[in-house]
């Protein structure tokens, strides 16, 4: 299964000059099954962010801005452990908003922001 077998016209990420700016990233694997679990959804859904980072050529290194919705702001404590795991200071900007619900049943959708060197 693709991203193209689930309907979103959305672009996985557009780039603007020195900006990569990445669409909201589900917590799926690489063949788009949704991970369960609450960590294991937060990890698969920033991985999903590197994924599309990868096909512009860049890493989470080059994050500048992250926004975390979650359907539970419980997830923030481990929104923050993950954060802090990914990152070394300065860390990117971050946004964390409780939504009331998300595609596919998801419990968590990341988007990025991140600029070339």
């Amino acid at each position: 299964m693709t991203s193209a077998d689930f309907d979103h016209p959305y672009s996985d990420s557009v780039s603007v000059g020195d900006v990569v700016f990445v669409s909201g990233c589900l917590p799926v694997d690489e063949a788009e099954n949704l991970v369960q679990g609450r960590k294991e959804a937060l990890d698969a859904a920033l991985a999903t962010v590197g994924r599309r980072l990868g096909k512009t050529g860049l890493t989470l290194d080059a994050v500048v801005k992250l926004t975390y919705f979650v359907t539970d702001m419980g997830d923030r404590a481990l929104a923050n452990d993950q954060y802090v795991a990914t990152w070394d200071e300065p860390r990117p900007a971050r946004s964390v908003v409780q939504v009331t619900g998300l595609p596919r049943g998801a419990s968590v959708e990341i988007d990025a922001i991140a600029r070339r060197a």
